[in-house]
C-alpha cells in the first residue's frame, strides 16, 4: 500500500506596503469601472443662510482616464507632505526620542509605571487615549510610540501597548472629559438640521457634556477588562532578540563596588527627576498662561478672531489645536534635557545627537509605509466612492420607518458602516444630519441625542478601517516591534488582533446609548434624550 504524501503549501504573506499598493491600483481600476456605469448619489445639505435643503449630486471620478492620471502624478508629493499623520508623528518622535536618549522615559518607567498594577496602568492609557480626541487625532501619533516604548522598558509586550493605545483613541474617539474639537465640528450641522423642524431650537457646546464625561470613564473600564482578560493572553510575552550568542562567561563581581555604583546612579536619577519636574512645571505654567485671554502677552495660543473662548481654543484656526503636538514635543525635549543634565546622562552634544540618530533610525520604515498609504487614501477620497456610499446609506435610513429604540440602533449601525468608507465625522454628519436630526425630533428624540448617536456610530468602527489615516501608525508600529521580519504583521492580522475589542466595545456602546435613552438621564446641563 502506497503512502499518501500530504503536500503542505507554504503560506505567503504580503507586506502591508505591498497590500496598500495593490489597494491603490484596485481603487484606480474600480474608479474607471464605476465611472463607466455612472455610479453617483444625491444628498441634501443645508444652506446656512436660507436654512433650506439643497440637493448635491456627486459622481465617481475616473482616475483611469487621461486627466485622472495627471492628477495621480501631479498630486503625489502634495498627498505625502500634507498627510496629517506624517507631520504629527515626526514631531512626536523627536520629543519621545530625545526623552528616551537622555534616560528620562526609562527612569520614569522604572520608578513610577513599574510599580503600578497592570490593570491600573492599562486603564490610565485607555482613559488618556480616549480623551485625547479633545485635540483631533494627535493621540495616535503621541501615545502609540510612547506606550510601546514604556511597555518594552517595563517588560511587557510592546505590541500589547500599541493595541491598547490604538484601541483607546480609535474606539473612544469623540468621547472626552471636556468640550473639544468634536463639538465645534458637529454643532453647527446639528443646529441647522434642528431648525428644519423648530427654528427656535437652541443647541449649546455643552449639550453632550455629561454623557461624554461619564462614558469616557465607563468605556475605559470596559476596555481594561477586554485588554487584560482577552487580548493580553492571546498576544503573549515578548521574546527579545538575543544580541549575543549564548556563551559561558565568568566574571568576578565586587558586590561592594556594585552597590556603590547603584547608590550613586540612584542619587543622580533622583536629581535628574527633580530637574525634569521643576522644568515641566515651569513649561506647563507658561503654556497655561498662553491660554488665558486679556492679560499682558497672554493668549498666544488662542484665535482671538473668534467670539467665544471655546472657539478660540478649539476652532479650526486655533494655535493651541494646530500646535498641540509641537507643544508636547517641546515639553518632552526640554524636560528630557533637564533630566539628562541633572542625572549626568548627557556626556556631550555629539554623543547625545548620535544616540538620538541611532534610535530614530529604527523607525525609518514607517515613513515608506506612510508614503504608500497617503497615496491610497488620497486616491480613494478623490474617487468620491466613500461619499457616495455614505449618501446611499443616509438615503436608505430616510426610507426606513422606525422610531424609539429601533431607530436609535439602526442609525448607530448605518453610521458605523458609513464610517468604514468615510472616516471624517464632519463630512459624514454634513450628509446625515439633515436626515437623522429631523427623524429623531419627529420621534420625540432630541437633536442633541442625535449628535451623540452620530459620534458613537463614528467611534464604533473608527479603528476597524484601513481608510483611517492614523491606521498607518498602528500597523507601522506593530511591524517595527515585530521580531519575525520574514512574517510581517498584515492588515488582516492587525485587524484580527483588535477584533475582540471592536466587537465588545461596539456592543457596549449600543447598550450604553439605548440604556441612557431608556433611563432618560441628562446628557448635558438641562438637556435630555427626549424633547
Amino acid at each position: 500500500m502506497k503512502e499518501k504524501r500530504k503536500l503542505k503549501l507554504k503560506k505567503f504573506y504580503f507586506h502591508p506596503i505591498t497590500v496598500f499598493l495593490f489597494l491603490t491600483l484596485f481603487t484606480i481600476i474600480l474608479s474607471g469601472i464605476l465611472s463607466a456605469f455612472e455610479m453617483q448619489a444625491t444628498y441634501n445639505i443645508i444652506n446656512p443662510n436660507t436654512n433650506e435643503l439643497e440637493p448635491t449630486l456627486v459622481a465617481v471620478e475616473n482616475l483611469l482616464s487621461f486627466d485622472g492620471m495627471k492628477i495621480l502624478i501631479g498630486d503625489a508629493t502634495t498627498n505625502f507632505i500634507s498627510f496629517a499623520p506624517l507631520g504629527t508623528l515626526l514631531l512626536a518622535l523627536i520629543g519621545i526620542t530625545i526623552a528616551e536618549a537622555t534616560g528620562l522615559i526609562e527612569t520614569v518607567t522604572k520608578r513610577l509605571f513599574s510599580k503600578m498594577s497592570k490593570e491600573l496602568f492599562t486603564f490610565l492609557i485607555l482613559f488618556i487615549a480616549t480623551i485625547s480626541s479633545l485635540i483631533n487625532e494627535v493621540g495616535y501619533a503621541i501615545l502609540i510610540p510612547l506606550v510601546a516604548l514604556i511597555y518594552f522598558m517595563n517588560g511587557r509586550n510592546p505590541i500589547l501597548g500599541i493595541i491598547t493605545a490604538f484601541c483607546g483613541v480609535a474606539f473612544g474617539y469623540g468621547v472626552t472629559i471636556f468640550v473639544g474639537s468634536m463639538e465645534i465640528a458637529l454643532m453647527d450641522y446639528t443646529k441647522t438640521a434642528a431648525w428644519l423642524i423648530d427654528d427656535n431650537m437652541h443647541i449649546s457646546l455643552t449639550s453632550n457634556l455629561i454623557f461624554i464625561v461619564v462614558t469616557s470613564i465607563l468605556i475605559s473600564i470596559i476596555g481594561t477588562i477586554i485588554i487584560e482578560k482577552i487580548i493580553a493572553p492571546r498576544i503573549g510575552k515578548y521574546k527579545k532578540e538575543e544580541e549575543f550568542a549564548k556563551t559561558e562567561q565568568y566574571k568576578v563581581i565586587n558586590l561592594e563596588e556594585e552597590e556603590q555604583k547603584r547608590i550613586e546612579r540612584e542619587k543622580y536619577e533622583k536629581r535628574g527627576l527633580r530637574f525634569a519636574l521643576i522644568t515641566s512645571i515651569i513649561i506647563l505654567l507658561l503654556f497655561a498662561y498662553m491660554l488665558i485671554p486679556d492679560l499682558p502677552y497672554s493668549g498666544m495660543l488662542l484665535d482671538m478672531t473668534e467670539e467665544t473662548y471655546l472657539n478660540q481654543l478649539f476652532g479650526d484656526t486655533s494655535y493651541f489645536q494646530s500646535g498641540f503636538t509641537y507643544l508636547v514635543t517641546l515639553l518632552l525635549i526640554v524636560t528630557g534635557l533637564a533630566y539628562g543634565l541633572g542625572a549626568k546622562t548627557i556626556k556631550n552634544d555629539k554623543a547625545l545627537i548620535e544616540d538620538i540618530g541611532n534610535k530614530f533610525s529604527k523607525t525609518g520604515y514607517i515613513f515608506v509605509l506612510i508614503f504608500v498609504v497617503s497615496q491610497f487614501i488620497a486616491i480613494f477620497r478623490q474617487t468620491n466612492i466613500g461619499i457616495i456610499i455614505t449618501a446611499w446609506l443616509a438615503n436608505l435610513l430616510e426610507h426606513l420607518e422606525f422610531s424609539g429604540i429601533p431607530l436609535i440602533i439602526v442609525t448607530l449601525i448605518i453610521i458605523a458602516i458609513a464610517n468604514i468608507f468615510l472616516t471624517s465625522p464632519t463630512t459624514k454628519w454634513m450628509i446625515f444630519s439633515p436626515i437623522v436630526v429631523p427623524m429623531f425630533m419627529q420621534a420625540n428624540i432630541s437633536p442633541q441625542f442625535a449628535q451623540i448617536v452620530m459620534r458613537i456610530g463614528n467611534s464604533m468602527t473608527n479603528g476597524f478601517t484601513p481608510i483611517l489615516a492614523s491606521f498607518v501608525i498602528y500597523i507601522g508600529y506593530l511591524n517595527i516591534y515585530n521580531l519575525n521580519k520574514k512574517r510581517p504583521i498584515t492588515i488582516k492580522k492587525s485587524l484580527k488582533m483588535i477584533t475582540p475589542y471592536f466587537l465588545i466595545i461596539s456592543a457596549a456602546w449600543i447598550l450604553i446609548v439605548v440604556g441612557w435613552y431608556i433611563t432618560g438621564l441628562p446628557i448635558g446641563p438641562g438637556v435630555y434624550p427626549t424633547l
